[in-house]
């Protein structure tokens, strides 16, 4: 099964803040550690909303809304891809997340993605096929 653990944003983050050596250290630490136990798909941080922007769908219609959006509480400031066999064994990992991050005040989110199988009839053996080979070809 494969996992994310979404790193939420806060004050530093979005203002851009860079890590301290301390910190990267420690993430660097850590993931390699959980690599030990997991398998790690990929991972990076974003950057702040002020460098993004959503595009917001209404009646059909895009409209691009620029950032940077006000409620940090809601945003994305990194994430990391697992493969696990179980969300006990990402919890396992995310409590152990470095205490340096955020300054004690770090929130995480796991949630486990859906795979072909999970979404019965919606892709049929053509269109599951289709969304491999795109699939491979990204991963190129």
């Amino acid at each position: 099964m494969r996992f994310m653990i979404i790193r939420k944003a806060d004050a530093e983050t979005e203002a851009g803040v860079a890590p301290s050596r301390e910190l990267a250290q420690a993430m660097m630490d850590h993931h390699e550690a959980m690599g030990r136990e997991l398998t790690i798909l990929g991972g990076d941080g974003l950057q702040p909303t002020a460098r993004g922007a959503r595009v917001k769908f209404s009646g059909g219609k895009p409209m691009v809304i620029d950032g940077p959006f006000a409620e940090t509480k809601e945003l994305i400031a990194g994430f990391t891809l697992v493969e696990a066999d179980s969300l006990d064994d990402v919890l396992k990992w995310a409590r152990l997340w470095p205490a340096l991050d955020g300054h004690g005040e770090v929130e995480l989110e796991v949630r486990q993605i859906y795979e072909f199988e999970d979404l019965g009839d919606a892709f049929s053996p053509e269109l599951r096929d289709h969304a491999e080979r795109l699939m491979a070809k990204t991963e190129r």
